[in-house]
């Protein structure tokens, strides 16, 4: 077994990130490394501390989800954010989705759920619901002027199933050299700076199902 993913619990309430943790340090591959109140702290925590994941609450006082997700990707994080909501409208998760989170669970999950979803995500998955993926599609046309080849978006399609550059190529019949150019034009192309962001593309224009 490698290295435990590490996570960083971010709620605005003590029990919640207590009994997140008691139950996450339970897990022989998951680590969590620290807790955060609000937005702010997230942002902060996440330089200091360098999570893999982060498991984010949407609304708390002051500094809330969104705003943690919009201080990550201007610092440049490499950290996956997994919301944790008791929002159950679609819409309400769209501003975060937007903001860069690769996918939400409902706090009522079941904790086996919330274990294997932040595997899932540390993989490079992206874990949205068909409703969210449906609306993200409505509202965001790919970017005018680019254009994909049939290659290009079978490539795009199996790295946003968190697919490596081996598996595209075996899955695809091509060389691992052949796919990594691909994988380069498709970043070039969308104008997006690696393969979580692509992978997010694929999933807000419906090139791929969210599952």
């Amino acid at each position: 077994m490698g290295d435990p993913i590490k996570v960083l619990v971010v709620d605005d309430h003590p029990v919640v990130r207590q009994g997140l943790r008691t139950f996450l340090d339970l897990q022989d591959d998951i680590a969590v490394v620290g807790e955060a109140a609000d937005g702010e702290s997230c942002v902060d925590a996440v330089a200091e501390l360098e999570p893999d994941v982060v498991l984010l609450d949407l609304k708390m006082p002051g500094s809330g989800g969104v705003e943690a997700l919009r201080g990550l990707r201007a610092n440049g994080s490499a950290a996956r954010v997994l919301v944790i909501t008791s929002f159950t409208d679609p819409t309400a998760v769209l501003p975060a989705v937007r903001a860069g989170a690769a996918g939400y669970v409902y706090k009522d999950v079941d904790p086996p759920a919330l274990a294997a979803a932040i595997r899932a995500v540390h993989a490079g998955h992206v874990l949205l619901h068909p409703d969210v993926a449906r609306l993200l599609a409505a509202g965001e046309a790919q970017p005018h002027g680019v254009h994909l080849t049939g290659r290009e978006r079978e490539v795009l399609a199996e790295l946003a199933r968190g697919r490596s550059n081996r598996e595209i190529a075996r899955s695809l019949v091509l060389s691992e050299k052949t796919v990594k150019t691909h994988v380069s034009a498709i970043l070039a192309k969308l104008g997006v700076q690696d393969r979580t962001q692509a992978a997010l593309h694929a999933v807000r224009t419906g090139l791929i199902s969210s599952g």
